[in-house]
């Protein structure tokens, strides 16, 4: 048997219905977004499940509710999985962003791997932190199912790292939208991504919904 890690974003925010960066504020899930923690639970609480780690955001932590109370499981909370910190920009949509901060914005767009948000983080400092905490796990459990739950960009930079993709590119090349899971199985041959951005354990009604 080998390690499975699941990476579950969390559920729809006010933020995320109107894409607008989110990384150090905390809106609370949205009643929508309560119901995607709870489909998530719903699907897969039948998992033997060795441990649930969670970003310590209110956000993440209503996201883990559900699953924790239903296998009677504490979340271990790390900040090595908080969102990417984007500083002056936090709560607002990037067309604002473009407008006020533009070079910025546009050095960003092209290389967020060096490029922070104006007073924020560097995508490389997000890998660097989040994937310490992989490191844990994979030290502490080398087999059988972890979940992750995170945030938008924090998950794809893990995604990328994991699986050789530059993490510049990292808002380019994967999907991540609220209440997906991405599935890694960790192998003899290293990451093995199962599933990208699966949200077939939320309704049609709730995979509709607008933002991201």
């Amino acid at each position: 048997m080998s390690l499975k890690l699941y990476f579950l974003r969390h559920g729809q925010t006010d933020c995320s219905r109107v894409n607008a960066f989110c990384g150090s504020i905390d809106p609370e899930l949205t009643p929508e977004g309560l119901e995607m923690a709870r489909a998530f639970a719903t699907a897969y609480h039948s998992l033997p499940w060795e441990a649930i780690f969670s970003s310590p955001m209110g956000r993440t932590i209503a996201t883990a509710k559900p699953l924790c109370e239903a296998l009677g499981m504490k979340p271990e909370l790390r900040d090595g999985l908080k969102e990417i910190n984007y500083g002056k920009w936090e709560g607002n949509t990037p067309e604002t962003v473009n407008q006020e901060f533009h070079d910025d914005y546009i050095r960003w767009t092209a290389d967020p791997a060096w490029y922070p948000p104006t007073g924020g983080e560097l995508a490389v400092a997000i890998a660097h932190r989040s994937l310490q905490v992989i490191e844990e796990i994979k030290h502490r459990f080398p087999t059988g199912h972890v979940l992750i739950v995170s945030h938008k960009a924090t998950i794809r930079i893990m995604l990328c790292s994991l699986l050789g993709i530059d993490v510049g590119r990292f808002r380019f090349r994967l999907g991540c939208p609220v209440g997906s899971v991405s599935i890694v199985e960790f192998g003899s041959h290293g990451p093995l991504l199962h599933a990208l951005a699966d949200r077939t354990h939320l309704d049609e009604s709730l995979r509709t919904l607008p933002g991201t």
